[in-house]
C-alpha cells in the first residue's frame, strides 16, 4: 500500500497584494485544510514558511505555506521533509493549473512540472518527482477569451464567475483530503475527478 499523505503544501506568493490572487490557490485550499484538521498556521521562519500541525491518531500531519515566491518553494518543502523524515511520496504540493478550466482539478503522482516554476522548485529540492499533486483549474487566458498574458493573469483575481467554480471545487478536494491522510488514493482520485464531469 502506497504511504499516506503527510505533508501538504499549498503553493503560493506570499504579501497582502497577491492573497486574492489566482496563482494563490493552493493557500486557499491549505487554509480550509488546516481549519478541517483544527489546526492553525504559525510563521516558522526556519521552515521557511507558515506551518501548522495536526494530528491523526498517532501520526502527525504538517501543512505548509512557504514565505518564499512561488518559484522557492522547494525550500520550504525540502526542510520540512528533512525535519520529518517525510519521502517525497507523503508529500502533496497543491496549486493553480491552467490547463483546466474553473470548476476542474484532478490529483496526480509523480510526472514533469509543465513549466511550473513552484513544482520544479519541489522536484528539485526532494530530488524526485515523486510526490502528489492536487491541481486546481484556473484557466488559460486564451481559453476564457482573455487578452492578457499569463504572467499578468495568475497574478489577478479571478473573475466572479470564475471565483465561484474555483470555490466550489475547493470544496470537492477538501472533501477527499482525509481518504488521502488515510492512504487511499484511488478512492480519492475516483471521487475527485467523478465531480469534473
Amino acid at each position: 500500500m502506497a504511504a499516506p499523505v503527510r505533508l501538504i503544501v499549498g503553493l503560493g506568493n506570499p504579501g497582502p497584494e497577491y492573497e486574492t490572487t489566482r496563482h494563490n490557490a493552493g493557500f486557499w485550499l491549505a487554509d480550509h485544510i488546516a481549519d478541517d484538521l483544527g489546526a492553525t498556521f504559525k510563521l516558522e521562519k526556519s521552515f521557511f514558511a507558515w506551518v501548522a500541525r495536526a494530528r491523526l491518531g498517532a501520526e502527525t500531519i504538517i501543512l505548509a505555506k512557504p514565505i518564499t515566491f512561488m518559484n522557492r518553494s522547494g525550500q520550504a518543502v525540502g526542510a520540512l521533509a528533512r525535519f520529518y523524515k517525510f519521502t517525497p511520496e507523503e508529500v502533496m504540493a497543491i496549486h493553480d493549473e491552467l490547463d483546466f478550466l474553473p470548476g476542474i482539478a484532478k490529483l496526480k503522482f509523480g510526472g514533469g512540472h509543465a513549466g511550473h516554476n513552484g513544482l520544479r522548485d519541489i522536484q528539485s529540492a526532494l530530488s524526485s518527482p515523486g510526490f502528489w499533486r492536487m491541481r486546481i483549474g484556473i484557466g488559460h487566458p486564451r481559453t476564457l477569451g482573455l487578452a492578457q498574458q499569463v504572467a499578468g493573469f495568475v497574478l489577478n483575481q479571478p473573475r466572479r464567475e470564475e471565483l465561484k467554480e474555483i470555490e466550489g471545487v475547493i470544496d470537492r478536494c477538501r472533501a477527499i483530503v482525509p481518504a488521502l491522510l488515510r492512504g487511499e488514493f484511488e478512492q480519492a482520485t475516483q471521487q475527485l475527478h467523478q465531480g469534473n464531469l
